[in-house]
């Protein structure tokens, strides 16, 4: 088949778990022997040639910064990079068998059903998140995000095969109108994995995070647990990677509570010092208020480090993680709720980092990547034929 995937954004020139989880995408399409076009926009250096082995890569959009200094997606890089995607496809309706789009942002889906209208390309819509309408306004404000929250429904209703990956985006999907059952994901895992893993207790313990610094990741409540933490375990110590809008925030928090010689913050790093970062931390803590599924909770399992996280109805990771087993969720981001978390993993020592391991090697068996990949390739397979 001819085949094209539609995202905004090309890891690792962008860097997420949905960047991730397209780009491996088409990477198993081609190595399954189909054509594969990965429709996206410029934002790399221009002394730079991004390629994917056996991927072709078509810019449709020129936009460097999707975000705003509030960490919220800007509206004019979503609408250039919709129309970019209209008028590819109206112009190579012949090209492709089917088109994978992803619905981050809604636009998106307008756009590609709008261009192939009364043609014969099967379009699958992928889901990363859906969220409910006051959502969208605390996300967007007042007018924007009810705009928003309208496009998304329109979207989902334009989706005659939609993909997701958690339950709570499925359950979601048919409170917003879907007609059809899903198809939804086994899982995320890549399988390659990261480096081996580390059961030893790691001295001193440390805490991290990864990920973007924006308001709903709420990593600025990460400086007030790790102090409470720190009332029972007093070695305890943090690395926070990543950066964003709420970084300033962060650094305020630290300096108010006296731990800028406890808590180091570096930034971006590069792929190795942040796979060494997680399996040299006693646990990983993720207090986002919103995931669609939690690529950093399973590659944190490959490496034995265990998780907390922060229960929450918009937070679809807590699905992969078992009490006791691989983690724990915590009942909110106050600081005792949160850092009373921490310890209680921490202290969990060895055995909880054995039994995060054998969580992850029996996952990786069938909830992987590839195992998604070939999933929605089926499906899509399967409406091209029919």
């Amino acid at each position: 088949m001819r085949i094209a995937i539609a995202y905004d954004c090309l890891f690792p020139w962008s860097k997420g778990g949905g960047e991730r989880s397209y780009r491996r995408f088409a990477e198993e399409f081609a190595a399954a022997g189909h054509d594969i076009t990965y429709l996206t926009r410029r934002h790399w250096a221009a002394d730079e040639s991004p390629a994917i082995d056996g991927v072709r890569i078509e810019v449709v959009s020129t936009d460097r910064d999707l975000y705003d200094d509030n960490g919220v997606r800007r509206l004019g890089p979503a609408i250039r990079f919709a129309r970019g995607l209209f008028d590819h496809l109206r112009r190579n309706r012949d090209a492709y068998d089917a088109v994978l789009v992803s619905a981050l942002p809604a636009t998106n889906v307008i756009a590609v059903r709008a261009a192939l209208t009364r043609s014969k390309v099967v379009v699958g819509v992928d889901w990363l998140e859906v969220w409910r309408p006051d959502q969208w306004r605390e996300y967007a404000g007042p007018v924007i995000g009810r705009v928003a929250s309208m496009l998304q429904r329109a979207a989902v209703r334009l989706s005659p095969i939609a993909t997701c990956h958690s339950g709570l985006s499925a359950r979601r999907l048919h409170e917003s109108g879907l007609r059809t059952d899903p198809v939804i994901s086994p899982g995320l895992i890549d399988s390659t994995g990261p480096t081996a893993p580390l059961l030893a207790v790691p001295t001193p313990p440390m805490v991290i995070y990864v990920g973007r610094h924006i308001p709903d990741k709420r990593v600025e409540a990460l400086p007030a647990a790790i102090a409470c933490a720190r009332q029972q375990l007093p070695e305890l110590q943090a690395t926070i990677f990543g950066d964003g809008s709420t970084t300033n925030a962060v650094h305020a928090e630290i300096d108010r509570l006296g731990l800028r010689d406890v808590v180091r913050m570096p930034g971006f790093v590069s792929q190795d010092e942040l796979d060494d970062g997680i399996r040299t931390g006693a646990c990983l803590v993720n207090p986002s208020a919103r995931e669609g599924y939690g690529l950093v909770v399973v590659e944190s399992c490959a490496a034995g480090t265990p998780v907390v996280l922060v229960a929450g109805d918009g937070n679809a990771s807590v699905e992969l993680v078992e009490d006791g087993v691989n983690g724990k969720v915590a009942a909110s981001v106050a600081p005792d709720a949160l850092g009373g978390a921490i310890v209680d993993v921490v202290s969990a020592g060895e055995a909880l980092r054995k039994t995060t391991r054998d969580w992850f090697t029996e996952a990786s068996r069938t909830k992987t990547m590839r195992a998604t990949a070939n999933q929605i390739l089926a499906r899509l397979t399967e409406a091209s034929t029919r």
